[in-house]
């Protein structure tokens, strides 16, 4: 009889430790948030080619991606900006694309201003700080600085 309690202590021993947030998490999708603060149409470019690059990787369906964008990157998402099909592109890809509201209201943009199909977040670096806090990866897309 001792024997078979050890037994199932030990059964349920691994089962509790097989269930732990550790071993779920490596079964979780994983995610990255993408961010875009710079005005520069090569790193617009290079977030986007980013995006695509994830996906291709580990597979449209198999990660979540989240471009978030506010300060100078808001040219980006406007409804005119010169990669508006990229835009597009992306979010037939499965990727979510967000527009800071904050930054909208203090360069005084509207929703009419900006691409049709994009989605708004309050605040962009609430956004990124609640997805790193969910576990998703930040990625920060910047043109690079000059050696010294």
């Amino acid at each position: 009889m001792i024997r078979s309690l050890l037994v199932q202590l030990v059964l349920a021993i691994t089962f509790l430790v097989a269930a732990t947030p550790a071993a779920m998490a490596q079964s979780a999708k994983p995610g990255v948030v993408i961010q875009v603060s710079d005005g520069d149409t090569k790193t617009w470019n290079q977030a986007l080619n980013v995006i695509k690059n994830v996906q291709s990787e580990y597979g449209k369906d198999k990660v979540d991606v989240e471009l978030v964008v506010f300060g100078n990157g808001s040219g980006l998402l406007k409804f005119d900006s010169p990669l508006a099909g990229r835009i597009d592109e992306t979010l037939a890809s499965g990727a979510s694309v967000s527009m800071c509201e904050n930054t909208m209201k203090g360069q005084k943009l509207t929703k009419a201003d900006m691409h049709p199909k994009v989605g708004y977040v309050k605040a962009g670096v609430i956004e990124i700080i609640e997805k790193s806090r969910q576990g998703l990866s930040l990625i920060h897309i910047s043109e690079p600085t000059r050696p010294y």
